[in-house]
């Protein structure tokens, strides 16, 4: 039996400045097929923020599974998500050397180090 775990994960790229009007308007309705595999494969709390004045993305999600490679090799097999990624790769420029896009063997996103983290609930008002 393999038991659930929780992972957070941090990554960053670079955005083609020519491509942020595109970028921003396909991720405000992205494929059902690439939300559906990211659900099926235990990614929950998926963000992406965007830096202009360094032309920064940088995703943050949670993953609830207990085998994160699989998952991610998964979600790397999906037909609708390699689609996404084709369109989404032109725009986007990876700081890892010898990176191809999101289906290549060196990582497309940098992924970061977290330093610090607060959870718990809010303090009362």
């Amino acid at each position: 039996m393999t038991v659930p775990h929780s992972k957070r994960i941090c990554q960053i790229i670079k955005l083609k400045p020519e491509a942020e009007a595109e970028y921003k308007t396909i991720h405000a309705a992205v494929w059902p097929g690439v939300l559906a595999a990211l659900k099926r494969h235990h990614i929950v709390d998926y963000s992406i923020h965007y830096y202009p004045p360094l032309q920064l993305l940088i995703a943050h999600f949670k993953y609830n599974g207990s085998d994160f490679d699989a998952d991610m090799k998964g979600i790397a097999a999906d037909p609708e998500t390699q689609r996404w990624w084709t369109v989404t790769d032109g725009m986007q420029e990876s700081f890892e050397v010898g990176a191809t896009g999101s289906a290549g063997e060196v990582p497309w996103w940098t992924s970061l180090e977290e330093v610090f983290r607060l959870e718990g609930p809010a303090a009362p008002n």
